[in-house]
């Protein structure tokens, strides 16, 4: 594998970071200890500005190759957020903040992309300006939107934009990507059945709620089945039922559902809202209660760009030697989506080997895939921007 030489001597530097990163995890927009220590990182390897509190706690930054004739601007970017999850790993650099992991490897993205500002910055063989965007809050609070929000792609005047995610299950090190949709979009809804709460001795003097919405959840399934084209991705899940009685011998007087539905097709996030508000009113209406639905948009489908998809192949076959073309999306979200609504770019996977899933209590990031993709994310300025 053809990593760059610098990048593999900095491996057991880059990993002491990753592992300071995982045994301090910080939800959402409350990064400030991490992009506090990512600031510090910057300022020691003499990045040429510095800019914090973009998206509240993101923080931008700035290298300038040698040359810059013809004012091209490539921006990079990595997530610094962990996950509200208790570590089971039993590692020596385990979480040391109860309830709070490191559970899907932006520990591994934010040093890989430090690792590769180290080496930009020392060599600085690209003609052009890198943009390193470290970002808050992925998971969950659209930290992405609220830096474009806040004028990032103008302000420094990102012309395309590349990101990076670790995919378990891959050999390490390895990468994979497609054209077009390759995450899903999500969103989520809350269903509200009321009813009639009575004696569960006495039904016929009652609404049954708990009947009700468990007809709208059966039902509900019936919009990926009998709505959706076949050849077509949607996935429609209800993660949550509650009642707000807890007695065996009492019918609830109201019911709560909550659930998701990921999509890769706008045309089908609205049918899909349409379609569960329909659905829960009128069978609600048709058992003699009423059903409210709250629908709450979440992130949007991550699409990457024909050109700058193939661009990202090459800078992967570059440092691995081959890239695998990943023919289908899978359904996660992910909140680049924004950044790539914005400007052209791509995202791409890179291995991490056979490790638990993200999201799990005994996720780890690989560290030995921190020289691939410190590379990848080197490669791509290079490669871009090459030399004058």
């Amino acid at each position: 594998m053809p990593i760059k030489n610098r990048l593999a001597e900095m491996h057991d530097e880059i990993t002491g970071w990753r592992r300071h990163l995982h045994a301090h995890p910080e939800l959402l927009f409350d990064v400030e200890e991490t992009a506090a220590f990512v600031g510090e990182r910057l300022k020691e390897i003499g990045v040429d500005t510095i800019t914090p509190g973009i998206g509240r706690t993101g923080i931008v930054a700035t290298i300038k190759g040698r040359t810059d004739t013809k004012g091209r601007v490539i921006g990079l970017r990595a997530d610094m957020d962990a996950l509200p999850i208790h570590e089971a790993t039993g590692l020596d650099y385990a979480s040391t903040v109860e309830g709070k992991m490191h559970a899907c490897g932006h520990d591994g993205h934010t040093s890989m992309l430090l690792g590769a500002a180290k080496y930009l910055a020392e060599t600085r063989n690209f003609d052009g300006t890198a943009v390193l965007i470290f970002q808050p809050a992925e998971e969950g609070g659209a930290g992405g939107l609220e830096m474009c929000q806040d004028g990032m792609m103008d302000r420094w005047g990102i012309q395309e934009v590349y990101g990076m995610h670790n995919m378990p299950g891959m050999p390490v090190g390895e990468f994979a990507i497609r054209p077009g949709a390759l995450l899903a979009s999500s969103d989520e809804f809350e269903i509200t059945v009321t009813g009639k709460g009575g004696h569960a001795a006495a039904p016929h003097d009652a609404v049954d709620t708990t009947l009700v919405a468990s007809q709208i959840v059966v039902t509900l399934q019936s919009v990926v089945a009998r709505t959706v084209d076949p050849i077509k991705r949607v996935v429609l899940t209800v993660g949550t039922f509650e009642t707000d009685s807890v007695a065996s011998n009492v019918i609830a007087h109201t019911a709560r559902l909550r659930g998701t539905v990921r999509t890769l097709d706008p045309e089908y996030r609205a049918i899909a809202e349409e379609r569960v508000r329909r659905i829960a009113e009128d069978t609600a209406s048709a058992f003699g209660a009423k059903a409210e639905m709250t629908w709450t948009p979440g992130y949007p489908a991550t699409v990457n760009t024909p050109d700058e998809t193939a661009f990202a192949a090459e800078a992967a076959k570059a440092v691995s030697g081959s890239v695998n073309d990943a023919t289908d999306p899978i359904m996660p979200s992910e909140d680049f989506a924004y950044m790539l609504e914005e400007r052209p770019g791509a995202y791409i996977f890179i291995g991490n080997g056979d490790t638990a899933m993200c999201h799990h209590p005994e996720y780890n990031f690989d560290d030995e895939a921190i020289p691939a993709g410190c590379s990848w994310y080197a490669e791509v300025i290079e490669r871009r921007m090459p030399a004058a």
